[in-house]
């Protein structure tokens, strides 16, 4: 099982990853199915906008 977390709404959602490009590039994308979730990488972290979209990026 991956990363799940629940947003303002009381909404969960799991963390989804997808490669893209030739440099081994990842796309993280977060998604109410649970089916091949990923772990959140320790250099990245999640926020969540005043929509309640959550998004992952890099940890500064």
């Amino acid at each position: 099982m991956g990363y799940s977390q629940k947003n303002s709404k009381g909404n969960t959602y799991h963390l989804h990853s997808r490669d893209v490009g030739s440099k081994g590039a990842k796309l993280y994308f977060f998604s109410k199915n649970e089916e091949g979730s990923v772990d959140l990488p320790e250099t990245m972290q999640v926020i969540e906008a005043k929509t309640g979209m959550l998004m992952v990026k890099r940890k500064q």
